[in-house]
This record gives C-alpha cells, structure tokens and sequence, in this order.
C-alpha cells in the first residue's frame, strides 16, 4: 500500500510541476508494488523501482523532447525576439547601405537590409531576420 501512496503523490507532484521525472519513478512505485505482490522482499522492491525508474525515464524523454518541441510557437516569444519572422511593410524606402522604416502592427521600425543590393520601395513587404537594438534587420521574402 505504501509504494502506491507513493506512486499517487509522485503523480500528483508531476501534475503540478511537470517534471518528467517524478512521472517515472510513479511508475518505478507501481513496478515495486508488483514486485511486493509477488513476494519480493525489500531489496528486490528497491531494484525494481530504481530499474524500471531509469528504463521509464530512458523510453519516455524523446516523446516528452517531441511533444516541448511541438508547443513552442511564435506565439511564445516575447521582446524583440516575437519580431522575429514577422513580415512588415516598407514606409521609407531602404537604399543599400542606408536605413529605411517599415511597419509592423502599426509600430515604425528603423529598419536595415544588409544582404539587399536593390532598392526597396515603400509598399513593399520584407520580413524581419534579427535586430541590434532597435534597429530591425530585414530581407526580401522569397
């Protein structure tokens, strides 16, 4: 009965923090409550937990890996880094070499377009690649 009030408050740790690794050794519990059940004594309980804690561990890291790497959205960025990828229309006109001004969600950005040879005119979309201070860098989207 014990591993199982383990194995319950191990969960419910997990619930609140979401660290895979309490989710594993619930399942370690579980593994050692079998092994109880089976007569085991509390050596053999303690090989277990740790085994089958470790083998969980190992099997269930790439799908927790996967499925952090699928809810990381644009959304998520904030600061300068949310501009990042963002399209913004040209107000100013940005010569080679000089700087011009886009727009984005109404906000006038100073804007730069180092790998740019031609001019780009006012009207014309660009996105955002990265920024140094507040000056954004931009391309010609393709």
């Amino acid at each position: 009965m014990i591993w199982l009030i383990f194995a319950a408050l191990l969960i419910c740790v997990e619930v609140l923090t979401q660290m895979m690794a309490t989710l594993c050794l619930a399942i370690g519990c579980l593994a050692a409550s079998v092994t109880l059940w089976a007569g085991g004594d509390l050596l053999w309980q303690i090989v277990v937990l740790a085994t089958v804690s470790l083998l969980a561990y190992i099997a269930l890291m790439p799908l927790f890996v996967r499925r952090h790497d699928k809810c990381i959205t644009h959304a998520d960025r904030t600061g300068m880094d949310a501009l990042l990828g963002r399209r913004a229309i040209v107000t100013h006109q940005i010569k080679p070499g000089e700087q011009g001004r886009a727009r984005i969600d109404g906000d006038n950005w100073l804007v730069v377009a180092p790998g740019c040879d031609s001019l780009i005119k006012a009207g014309d979309e660009v996105v955002v690649t990265g920024y140094d201070s507040i000056i954004l860098t931009v391309e010609i989207p393709k």
